[in-house]
Formats: C-alpha cells, sequence, structure tokens
C-alpha cells in the first residue's frame, strides 16, 4: 500500500468549503487520509504480450435457471487468455435492443505491469457470447472505466488518465453497439469519477453527468461537469454539495440528479439538483444531506488490500407501483454499531431526500467478522431491487476465498429474500497484476427478466471479466428465456483437499461426458462417459494425487456444454 500526501492548495480548499458539525480533528484527519490514499497513477511501463507468447485455457461458464456467467475478455475462439488480468468493470445496454450490450473494465495485458488500458468487449446476442477486440487506446494508460447509454442506444464510455499526476477524463462515443468508438472528448474529471445520462424525457435528456474525488480534480475547486450537447463539449466544473466521493449517481422520472458518496466528515452524503436538468441554467444544488448506513465506505483491508470495500450506489423506484419515486441508497460499509468490517447496508427515502429511513442490513450470515464487500445495486422497471456482494462467510479459516452473493426486495427495501450464493468462492488475491486488489467496484442493470451484472472473479486462478444475468426465483417460473431444462454442474467443497463431491443434473435421456483438465488445457482424466436418465447425480472425486492448483470441469450432455473450475489447495 502507497502513502500519498495531501496536496497542501487542495486540503485547504476542501476545509474551507466543509462546516464544521462538530467532529475532532482527528476524525476529520481519518476522512482526509481515506480519500488521499486512493489514485489511480501510472507506476509501471506498458508491458503487452506478443502473439508467440499468448497461450490459452477454457474460459470458465454456468449456466442454470436462474444464473449464467459468460467470461467476456476472451479471444475470437471464446478462450481464455492467460497471463492477463482484468477487472473494475461497468455495463451498458442498449434500449432500443437489449441484446446488445458493452462492458468496458480496467485491462492490463501483462500481470508482471499494473499498466492498464481502458478494455472493453460487446455482445449482440444478449450476453451469450462476447468480441474482446482489445483496448479503446493501445498503450495509453487509462483506468476508472464507468459506461452508460442514451435512450437512442448509443453508448459512452468514460474514462480516467493520468500525466505527472494530472488528472483528467475522456468521454469516447460508440454509435454501432459498441464495436467502434470515436476518439473521445475532453470531460474534465479525476480520480474515481462517475457519469450517468439523462433518460428522462424531460428538458434534461441526454444530458450527461459527471463527479469525482475533488482531491483530485482537474478544474479545482470543482469536482462534477455537465454535457446538454450530447458529449461533444463539457461545461465548466462546480462544486458537488458536501464534496461526495467513491460514489454513482441517478436521475428521476422527472430529471432530477441525484449524488451519493463518501462524506468528508464520515458517513454517506447525498446531494440533489433539480436545476441540472436545463441546458443553459446553472447548476444549484437543493441541499446535501447525511444518511445513516450505519457505517462508512473502507478499503485497504485484508480481503482487497489495495482497493476499496466497494463504492456507494443510488437508484430511484421509476415503477408505477407503491415505491414510485423512491430513492435507494446502498453500500457496503464498515459498522459502526458492531465493529463488523463489511456489511451490506440499505436505505430509503419516500420524500425525495429529505429523510431516510433507518439502516437495514441485506446480508443474512450470522456473526460480525466476515466480509461482504463490493455490494451492488440497481432497481428494475417494475421496482425491484436487486442487490449482489462478495462474501467471505463459507471462507476456511485464514482465507478470504469470496462467492458471488444475491437478495431482493419486492417491498421497497422493506425485507430482503433470503441470500442466495452464486457462484463458488474463489481467491481474491490471484492473479494480482502488480497491484494488490480487485479493483474498487462491480456495475450492474435490471430489466423485469433479472439483473445484468458486469463482475469480476478468479475462478481461472486469474483476474478476469464475466457479464451475468440472475434471475429472481419468482421471475423465473415465469420467464422462458432460461429454462428449466438446461444442464448444471458444481462441486462441494471447492476449493478442496482431498475429496469433493460432483452433482450434475440433465433434462433429458442421453450421452453424458465428464473430463478433467489442467490450467492450460490438458485433459487429466475422464470422470464420466455414460448414458444417462434425466434427472439429478453425484459422484466423489479422490483428488488426493494431485497438485494444489486450478482446474477445470468439463461436462458434455446433448447439445450442451458447461465448464466449472476446481481448486485444490494443500
Amino acid at each position: 500500500m502507497k502513502n500519498f500526501s495531501i496536496p497542501v492548495l487542495t486540503a485547504v480548499v476542501m476545509l474551507s468549503l466543509l462546516p464544521d458539525p462538530g467532529y475532532s480533528q482527528q476524525d476529520i484527519s481519518q476522512s482526509a487520509r481515506k480519500a488521499t490514499m486512493h489514485k489511480e497513477v501510472p507506476d509501471d511501463l506498458y508491458l503487452p504480450y506478443t502473439s508467440e507468447e499468448l497461450k490459452t485455457s477454457p474460459a470458465p461458464s454456468y449456466r442454470s435457471a436462474i444464473f449464467t456467467m459468460t467470461q467476456v475478455n476472451v479471444d475470437e475462439y471464446g478462450e481464455n487468455i492467460i497471463g492477463d488480468a482484468a477487472n473494475e468493470p461497468s455495463i451498458a445496454i442498449d434500449p432500443t435492443n437489449p441484446d446488445k450490450m458493452v462492458i468496458g473494465w480496467r485491462q492490463f495485458d501483462n500481470v508482471n505491469s499494473n499498466f492498464r488500458q481502458a478494455g472493453y468487449g460487446y455482445t449482440s446476442d444478449g450476453g451469450q457470447t462476447w468480441t474482446f477486440p482489445g483496448v479503446i487506446e493501445p498503450g495509453i494508460f487509462r483506468s476508472d472505466p464507468v459506461l452508460d447509454y442514451d435512450s437512442e442506444g448509443i453508448f459512452y464510455f468514460n474514462s480516467l488518465t493520468s500525466q505527472s499526476s494530472v488528472f483528467s477524463c475522456h468521454v469516447f462515443r460508440s454509435q454501432d453497439g459498441g464495436v467502434t468508438w470515436d476518439a473521445g472528448i475532453y470531460a474534465h474529471g479525476g480520480d474515481k469519477q462517475w457519469m450517468t445520462l439523462d433518460r428522462s424525457g424531460g428538458v434534461g435528456e441526454g444530458n450527461i453527468y459527471s463527479f469525482w474525488t475533488l482531491y483530485y480534480s482537474s478544474c479545482m475547486p470543482g469536482n462534477f461537469t455537465r454535457s446538454t450537447n450530447g458529449g461533444s463539449g463539457y461545461e465548466p466544473c462546480v462544486l458537488v454539495a458536501g464534496s461526495p466521493y467513491w460514489g454513482t449517481m441517478t436521475v428521476n422520472s422527472n430529471g432530477v440528479l441525484y449524488v451519493v458518496g463518501a462524506g468528508e466528515w464520515g458517513g454517506i452524503i447525498i446531494a440533489r439538483s433539480s436545476s441540472a436538468q436545463v441546458p443553459g441554467g446553472n447548476i444549484d444544488w437543493d441541499f446535501s444531506i447525511e444518511v445513516n448506513l450505519d457505517g462508512s465506505l473502507g478499503g485497504w483491508s485484508a480481503v482487497n488490500p489495495e482497493g476499496l470495500l466497494g463504492q456507494a450506489y443510488i437508484d430511484v423506484d421509476r415503477s408505477a407501483g407503491a415505491g414510485q419515486g423512491n430513492i435507494y441508497v446502498l453500500a457496503t460499509v464498515e459498522r459502526y454499531s458492531n465493529g463488523d468490517p463489511a456489511d451490506v447496508m440499505f436505505s430509503r427515502s419516500t420524500d425525495g431526500g429529505l429523510t431516510w429511513s433507518s439502516p437495514v442490513r441485506v446480508n443474512d450470515n450470522p456473526g460480525t467478522d466476515d466480509y461482504q464487500w463490493f455490494g451492488t445495486m440497481s432497481v428494475a422497471p417494475d421496482g425491484r431491487i436487486d442487490v449482489i456482494w462478495l462474501d467471505t462467510r463459507n471462507a476456511l479459516p485464514g482465507s478470504y476465498y469470496s462467492a458471488l452473493y444475491y437478495s431482493y426486495s419486492t417491498d421497497q427495501g422493506v425485507t430482503w429474500s433470503v441470500n442466495e450464493q452464486l457462484s463458488d468462492p474463489f481467491d481474491p488475491h490471484a492473479g494480482w497484476p502488480q497491484q494488490q486488489k480487485m479493483g474498487d467496484y462491480f456495475d450492474m442493470e435490471s430489466d423485469v427478466t433479472g439483473a445484468h451484472l458486469a463482475w469480476a472473479n478468479t475462478l481461472n486462478g486469474e483476474q478476469d471479466v464475466y457479464y451475468s444475468h440472475i434471475v429472481p426465483q419468482y421471475v423465473a417460473i415465469e420467464d422462458h428465456t432460461y429454462p428449466a431444462n438446461t444442464i448444471s454442474l458444481t462441486c462441494f467443497p471447492n476449493p478442496c483437499r482431498e475429496q469433493t463431491t460432483i452433482r450434475y443434473s440433465i433434462p433429458v435421456t442421453g450421452a453424458v461426458n465428464l473430463d478433467l483438465y489442467d490450467i492450460y488445457g490438458k485433459k487429466i482424466n475422464t470422470l464420466l462417459d455414460q448414458i444417462r436418465k434425466p434427472g439429478i447425480y453425484s459422484l466423489e472425486f479422490q483428488a488426493a494425487m494431485l497438485p494444489a492448483g486450478y482446474y477445470y470441469l468439463q461436462m458434455r450432455a446433448g447439445s450442451g456444454s458447461i465448464t466449472k473450475s476446481l481448486v485444490l489447495i494443500d
């Protein structure tokens, strides 16, 4: 972990802008230290792989009635590229054709260097297959990718760069589903920026908003900009009331803008602007207010040593139901009341952000020692609230193995579904590209069929980016996109030492073949090659004779196939 001093001018400006709520100088210095410890600068030289060095391995995948997982940063044959890394993904979906999606991420061409670029991939078949053409600007340092889209299906990619500790952002546009991008427009910016577009249909339709951490701003003393001409130019910077950072934004059905982030005095800050939507008008802030989530945003902890535990997320209910107009805030926080290092906490406002409910914990694990981190939220058009996070509740003692978990609410966040584990556990410390972190955030968009998630994991022993579609069980009963006749494959425990139970299901009678591969795609053994009737089966796999490492189980049944990772530990 690297320590950075606070620029004198920045610190003076920050403290002069903030009211004194009665916090001690020690509280102030601790919050300021958090903000200034996080910045994206090029530490290593660009170190690409040559074509002769490139090797591939099977890309982990999973498909069931309620959860799919497909790797995005793959080669032209859908294979994982060994030796690179990808993390911190953001997703955008074309509202005119939801089968078209784009995911952007921090691309590390070589894990021996932390030099990152603006990687991206696109799909036109609803996420079943992905094309990874490379990066937007080869050899140019870029980080903190944030994607969004307008009502016409144009994609926007906001990316941070840094030269001599001077931070700035460019926003690139794609009008062909992410296949090609323009040269990008300078958009001011700074470290850990976020972007959102107005799709309300009102006077601000098409407006682009962006804010970032004030400590590392390209335009002190501002940390917010706006475009009212479709991204052809960005206005001079202004200051967001309350100076939130490490957060997100959203626009409600009436064009009102909401910003959420960490507060300089601790806690979570919300700022609202009703005037930002008016082209040519001043950007004024109605108010900024602290939301009680019983904690503050954290980072640089054992589970993600050089990164955050996640950002703050804000979204609104745009449905015609009982929650219409509600505002929701969610974040992974270090708890004040019980010392839990990372819980996923939620609060809502029913009066435009003026008052907020008492904090609610979404994760349902017992105890206060586990990490529930990278909490991410989105709201579906019918008002359903989707939440995912990484969870260490089943990790072996002394490890931080994490699995993807999911919960949803259909009553405006009053109650939440039983937490559901979606992925196998993986080691978040594997595949570090000379930077001890999994990035700082995931990203998710929800529709009536479920949640579309861009996330990173190390199920193949490397950091890579994946697309997942998560279907709530009550939706899956009526949804025909992912029929119940898909095959499934799981193993538990995973990671394992000497033995694991492999469980699989098939929908029709036919030949079932199950093979074990090493990380380079070499077949180690055939575990099953028989005719099976429809049903659920299990077999015990003895792994004591194999060396520790990452392996793949690939099952073929009928015309379908599925690949799962298996981790053997000492």
